[in-house]
């Protein structure tokens, strides 16, 4: 019998990536996923501003882009970076202040990764050589807690 490898330490780096489809289901698929990931790793600190700030960026995705879309979950101690990927190549405008403000559709979502992110950006995917293009949305959490507690991990 293979016995499991004991579990990362809190300060190793870890990743993982989830495609979906443009389907209205996605963004809570990848909320579900994403609180998974960081309950398990003890992030819980972290969840509810990433699930937020997740699911803004991958509903726009199903919004917005005529393809299927990835979130990637990248932990480098200590530092969790959610990036979404798409098909469109369009980057988000910014909500501009005016009176009517309240009524926009659009935008909201930059401004609240502006509040609740500790830094946030996002690059477009230009024309690749075989038709691919894109664009890549990203924000970045800081964890200012001491390390959990570790937990025995439980094989699947």
């Amino acid at each position: 019998m293979t016995p499991f490898p004991p579990p990362l330490l809190f300060t190793e780096p870890w990743e993982y990536e989830l495609r979906f489809p443009r389907d209205p289901r996605g963004p809570g698929i990848v909320r579900a996923t994403l609180r998974a990931v960081l309950t398990a790793h003890g992030l819980r600190e972290l969840v509810e501003r990433a699930s937020l700030l997740t699911s803004e960026l991958t509903t726009n995705s199903v919004r917005y882009s005529g393809n299927c879309a990835s979130v990637r979950l990248l932990w480098l101690h200590p530092v969790l970076r959610v990036s979404v990927s798409d098909a469109n190549p369009e980057l988000p405008e910014p909500l501009k202040p005016s009176a009517d403000s309240a009524e926009l559709e659009n935008g909201r979502g930059l401004f609240i990764l502006d509040v609740l992110a500790d830094r946030w950006g996002g690059c477009a995917i230009g024309e690749e050589p075989f038709g691919l293009s894109g664009k890549t949305l990203w924000f970045e959490l800081s964890w200012a807690g001491p390390p959990p507690t570790p937990v025995p991990a439980l094989a699947a």
